[in-house]
């Protein structure tokens, strides 16, 4: 009887793959391994895709649910490796690396046309290649998965350090057409000192900032702001007593 546990030549020769990629960019050791947990829209340059470009790419995921969804789906498995520093993405024949420190991440819920009303959720992460790859899941239950709270935690503390040593020299920061100084927030026309800010609300389809008990729009959604959790980490630091 073969041992269920043993891995494949097929499997070893994608772990070294993995694992060489890994250990070129100074990832680390890994911490989690996801079999098939995400599936993959189409990657696209970086440089060549804006944020209306993100927009585009997760419609492909939003009507996912046509006819051969489910071979695409297979094809489409992705296993994602983390790692102290980043994370690696295997799908088909492409190994795509992150890195926690460099790399943009934009999320948005996505909603199946075939499945009213069931939401689900995709992100895309730049790669070291400058090409962002989109994962997506469905959370079961409403459940975040795993590997996703993963990165989320896995940028924040690569990027919140070195984002507040820059405010406290002076620099000025962007998170899409959100700025950030050391002394205010602003976004269009409109700004707010940080003692005004008591903290940021994310969800579908708005971002809003409460300014002395005040609701703002920003006029802005998840997919135009990169790394939208490690903005909300910054007002948390920097906001009002009433940050939170």
């Amino acid at each position: 009887m073969s041992d269920p546990m043993r891995r494949t030549r097929g499997e070893e020769l994608l772990l070294a793959r993995i694992s060489a990629a890994a250990g070129r960019q100074r990832l680390g050791r890994r911490r989690a391994t996801y079999a098939a947990a995400a599936r993959t829209a189409r990657t696209a340059h970086a440089k060549a895709l804006p944020a209306r470009g993100i927009r585009c790419l997760l419609a492909l995921v939003r009507h996912g649910g046509s006819a051969g969804a489910g071979a695409a789906n297979a094809r489409d498995a992705a296993r994602l490796d983390l790692y102290e520093n980043g994370l690696t993405v295997a799908v088909k024949s492409r190994i795509h690396v992150v890195r926690y420190d460099t790399t943009s991440v934009f999320r948005t819920e996505t909603t199946r046309a075939a499945d009213t009303g069931h939401t689900g959720a995709a992100c895309a992460l730049t790669d070291v290649d400058g090409e962002r790859v989109v994962l997506r899941y469905e959370p079961e239950r409403g459940e975040v998965p795993g590997w996703w709270s993963g990165i989320e935690q896995g940028v924040i503390r690569a990027q919140l350090p070195r984002a507040l040593a820059a405010l406290a020299k002076g620099e000025r920061l962007a998170f899409g057409a959100v700025r950030l100084t050391g002394e205010e927030i602003g976004w269009g026309e409109v700004s707010a000192r940080w003692p005004r800010v008591r903290r940021l609300w994310t969800g579908p389809g708005a971002v809003r900032l409460d300014v002395d008990g005040t609701w703002h729009e920003l006029g802005l959604t998840g997919p135009d702001i990169p790394n939208l959790f490690v903005l909300r980490a910054l007002v948390e630091r920097l906001g009002g007593d009433g940050a939170r």
